[in-house]
């Protein structure tokens, strides 16, 4: 992306990149290139690197600083928490959420079944919000903390569960459940829906990162 930007801007623009996977893990960030990006000085985006070191998205390598990887054991770890947080905050959103919430979910619910591009930024981007979405119905402003500063765990994890044949329509499916049910008021139900859809979600990264596994094991013996 071309054009000048403020420090804000370049500090939003990279932390949007992380999340949705465009700069994956292990990408290297320097000060001199994102410069020329942003058509800025470095000291801009020395603060946006700073700020982004900071929120643990990115860590100190030999040749500066990249953006940050997880181990499987801390992947997983962030999977347990969020799914105990997942249950309390959709229980929440359908006890508190207004009618402003419910016409947003269902607005997003929607785009998401149109939406044509499957890519794995994609499929991040629009998952992360309507997650957001539910958080906000729950007026639940410690919860929405916690549950930002998981997500941000798990975007080091090698590429999306979404991307997983057939698992972006059956995360739809639970979605729709999930609108329902907090439409309806119906708490048990939302905290049921959330906890099998993140609990299918934990269970797809395990198989991932089991593949990765035997990968990395078939290509070090022929190597």
């Amino acid at each position: 992306m071309s054009g000048r930007h403020d420090r804000e801007s370049i500090f939003a623009l990279l932390h949007a990149e992380i999340l949705d996977g465009t700069l994956a893990p292990g990408t290297p960030l320097r000060e001199v290139a994102l410069a020329e990006r942003f058509e800025v000085s470095r000291t801009p985006v020395r603060d946006a690197l700073s700020r982004l070191e900071q929120a643990g998205l990115l860590t100190r390598a030999q040749r500066g600083l990249e953006v940050q990887s997880v181990d499987p054991q801390t992947i997983m770890q962030v999977y347990d928490a969020r799914i105990l947080l997942e249950e309390q905050v959709a229980g929440d959103a359908a006890l508190q959420r207004t009618v402003s919430d419910v016409l947003r979910i269902e607005a997003l619910l929607e785009r998401d079944r149109a939406l044509t591009a499957r890519d794995d930024a994609a499929l991040i981007r629009a998952n992360l919000e309507f997650h957001h979405a539910v958080w906000t119905a729950s007026h639940n402003p410690v919860l929405q903390d916690l549950l930002a500063q998981l997500s941000r765990h798990l975007v080091h994890a090698p590429h999306s569960t979404l991307t997983v044949e057939g698992r972006w329509e059956q995360a739809l499916e639970e979605h729709a459940r999930l609108v329902a049910a907090i439409s309806a008021r119906d708490v048990d139900a939302a905290r049921a829906t959330a906890r099998a859809h993140f609990e299918t979600a934990r269970a797809i990264r395990l198989d991932l990162l089991r593949a990765s596994a035997r990968e990395e094991t078939t290509a070090s013996a022929a190597g």
